[in-house]
């Protein structure tokens, strides 16, 4: 069973910078795809990036693109998502998950982390 634990949230103001960890079980980082998700209140859950086990691939949603960064430390088994120029909208439960493949479907993923929450001010 793979277990991923997710930590770094918190709460900032627009225009700041978070990190965001994914610990992950064993040496899941280089056997899945790991992908970081977020859910805001009254909305779905949403992939907002995904790397492929060998790093190759990296997938990015518009709304984050060129200012998410998705990247992974295998000696760690760490998978990280860096946060810059936040906006409110990015104000959700962030969760990482893994997957046979760097798909963009949340049910593509078997297991969860717990989440984190970022809350983002104006």
């Amino acid at each position: 069973q793979v277990q991923l634990v997710e930590s770094g949230g918190g709460l900032a103001q627009a225009g700041d910078s978070l990190r965001l960890s994914c610990v992950a079980s064993e040496r899941t980082v280089d056997n899945y795809a790991i992908g970081w998700f977020r859910q805001a209140p009254g909305k779905k859950r949403e992939i907002i990036a995904t790397i492929s086990s060998s790093s190759i691939y990296s997938y990015y949603a518009e709304s984050v693109r060129g200012r998410f960064t998705i990247s992974k430390d295998s000696a760690k088994n760490t998978v990280y998502l860096q946060m810059n120029s936040l906006k409110p909208e990015d104000t959700a439960i962030y969760y990482c998950a893994a997957s046979i493949a760097p798909t963009i479907r949340p049910d593509d993923y078997h297991s969860w982390g717990q989440g984190t929450q970022v809350t983002v001010s104006s």
